[in-house]
């Protein structure tokens, strides 16, 4: 019926703004579809909605009603029906589903949750009159940092962008094969840890034990190399006795503990059941993509990808962390860009941060490449110590005659350190 009457208030009104305004498509009409449509071609021809009587050569079987339902009655109405025409078929394969595989049900009905809503007209919101509210959030951000911001663990970097907010932050890191860039993001998740913050990795290429063993030696900086071949190590059973009496967890995962099948709705219900603060996948390669659609390409599933986990971000009110791999460009070029992440550029459009890592002849490079609420291009050099697990931090020349002797001490001993391993 409702169909009808808002087909009715079309003609009677000389206007398709019930339409327009309250995003009605043509995937609303079923009954009244051939009708829809030759109001929407005649107003795209003549440039204005037929009238009655043209209407009605056309359909001269059409019923014309007297409409004195107001346009919220309507377009609720109308809303209602299109969700219940929309949710059956999708309710109907997850109970079929469920006759077999539960997993897989609940499964296909999250990846389908998101097609099951309609959507609202855009009203937006007035940022003079809400003014006050923006106020309040400086005032909380202002008393309560801590809450607001977790330390990424390189101190240079915290004074620039302030940590990494709890919300609204998707950070990724991007770098070559072999640059070093699990053993950065570790040492992030690991000053977090430090910081009394629940954390929580998606690990596809290293086991919990490979993990842990690289939490060690960034943590107590004990030799990476003799944990690895087993070689004897002073005080490491003292060491791990007293870390295992510490309740804050650090959990690492890994796809098979998905089911070989990590999406962001299973990464969403992971992160609330185990109370986590901060979530951090090395590699978004390995994420799936819960809203693909038959024909859909690489970058468009990565896009929508990291689309999703900024909204978890969003939601949950945590930083996101995700390492990507560099494109053929950035191995070719001195400094990698944003056009060098592999395969989607919709991953640094969603991004709010990304950060490049990089191997110089002066130390291992971060750089933004990408910052929403500070100035681009910065850069940090750090004389790392992979055995040991530490990052010093090599101060740049300009910044004065102290700085420079300690930068060149630490470029000396990068170099030392290179030549032995040669």
């Amino acid at each position: 019926m409702v169909e009808l009457q808002i087909i009715n208030k079309v003609l009677k009104d000389k206007s398709i703004d019930i339409l327009t305004v309250n995003d009605i498509t043509r995937d609303y009409f079923h009954q009244y579809i051939e009708e829809y449509d030759y109001i929407i071609e005649h107003l795209n021809d003549y440039k204005c909605v037929p009238d009655m009587e043209t209407f009605l050569s056309v359909f001269n079987d059409f019923d014309v009603i007297n409409v004195s339902e107001s346009t919220e009655y309507l377009v609720n109405t109308f809303r209602e029906e299109y969700l219940y025409s929309q949710s059956v078929p999708v309710l109907t394969k997850m109970s079929e589903l469920l006759q077999t595989d539960a997993y897989s049900a609940v499964d296909y009905l999250k990846a389908h949750l998101p097609e099951l809503k309609v959507v609202t007209s855009a009203k937006g919101t007035d940022i003079i009159s809400q003014a006050q509210e923006r106020l309040e959030d400086w005032k909380s951000v202002r008393d309560n940092h801590d809450t607001h911001f977790i330390p990424t663990g390189f101190e240079e970097l915290d004074d620039d962008i302030g940590g990494w907010h709890c919300g609204e932050e998707l950070v990724v890191l991007v770098a070559r094969t072999g640059q070093g860039k699990t053993w950065v993001l570790l040492k992030m998740l690991e000053h977090a840890w430090k910081m009394n913050k629940h954390i929580g990795l998606i690990e596809p290429e290293m086991s919990a034990t490979r993990t842990g063993y690289r939490f060690d030696t960034l943590h107590q900086h004990i030799s990476s190399k003799a944990l690895y071949t087993g070689d004897n190590i002073q005080g490491y059973e003292q060491y791990i006795n007293h870390l295992s009496q510490s309740n804050i967890p650090f959990y690492v995962a890994h796809p098979k503990d998905f089911n070989k099948k990590v999406t962001v709705s299973k990464l969403k219900s992971w992160v609330e059941y185990n109370h986590i603060d901060i979530l951090a996948v090395d590699g978004i390669s390995y994420l799936q993509d819960e809203r693909k659609e038959r024909g859909d390409n690489k970058t468009t599933q990565l896009t929508n990808i990291s689309e999703d986990l900024m909204q978890l971000s969003i939601d949950l009110k945590i930083p996101v962390l995700v390492v990507v791999q560099s494109n053929r460009g950035g191995v070719e070029q001195e400094d990698i860009q944003l056009e060098n992440i592999r395969d989607s550029d919709g991953i640094a459009y969603n991004a709010s941060i990304v950060l490049t890592i990089q191997q110089k002849k002066v130390g291992l490079q971060l750089k933004t490449v990408k910052v929403r609420n500070a100035s681009v291009g910065a850069s940090y050099v750090y004389l790392w110590d992979a055995d040991r697990g530490t990052f010093e931090y090599i101060p740049e020349p300009e910044k004065g005659q102290e700085d420079e002797e300690k930068a060149e001490e630490l470029r000396r001993r990068y170099h030392d350190k290179e030549s032995e391993e040669y």
